[in-house]
């Protein structure tokens, strides 16, 4: 199996390409969804709870993989909503399950299944400031289908993105960063849709 990955600064463009996926035949069981959840309830926060908004955001009338959203608490990034084989992999639990150290474990699961780390650490530190992740492992034959489908969905450019995060001294995703507020988020979310690399 491979996997295919996209990051969604959209919410509702990582709702689109998990749908998609599971359009074009790809199981639920091999598709992953992990979301930093916005959250106004600060003081769930750090108990990995979201108010309505937040899981809403992603959930909103969804079936399939998108209904069974649960929440996470990941350090260095703060509440996700999340589901699928990459967080069940990554956590060595049900995704609604309160884990500790689960980042770490994400990265080590998508290079386990063949994601380049260097790819996983924007992948991980896109989640930290926003973004979604939406990752499918799919056998051989599906893979072109499955890029195809993701990439339809307005991912972000992965190198883009690299380059964005470098400008600011950014080395790689570390856990023990603060978590983002969401004014901050706000913020981060303005900037990545106005970059523009430096020449």
């Amino acid at each position: 199996m491979q996997t295919v990955t996209g990051l969604y600064d959209n919410h509702e463009d990582a709702k689109t390409a998990v749908n998609a996926l599971e359009d074009a035949g790809i199981s639920s069981s091999n598709i992953s969804i992990v979301s930093r959840s916005g959250t106004t309830d600060e003081s769930n926060a750090g108990e990995g709870a979201a108010t309505g908004a937040g899981v809403g955001a992603v959930v909103g009338g969804a079936g399939g993989l998108l209904a069974g959203l649960g929440m996470l608490a990941i350090p260095g990034v703060g509440p996700v909503v999340a589901a699928g084989w990459l967080v069940a992999t990554a956590t060595g639990a049900l995704a609604g399950a309160v884990a500790g150290g689960a980042a770490g474990g994400i990265i080590g699961s998508m290079t386990k299944a063949g994601v380049d780390e260097n790819d996983a650490h924007v992948y991980a530190e896109g989640v930290r400031r926003g973004g979604t992740l939406v990752s499918a492992r799919v056998d051989d034959d599906q893979v072109d289908i499955a890029r195809s489908v993701i990439d339809a969905s307005a991912p972000v450019d992965l190198n883009t993105r690299r380059a964005m995060y470098r400008e600011e001294g950014w080395q790689g995703f570390d856990e023990t960063s603060a978590d983002f507020t969401e004014e901050e988020l706000v913020r981060e979310r303005e900037r990545a849709r106005d970059y523009r690399p430096m020449a």
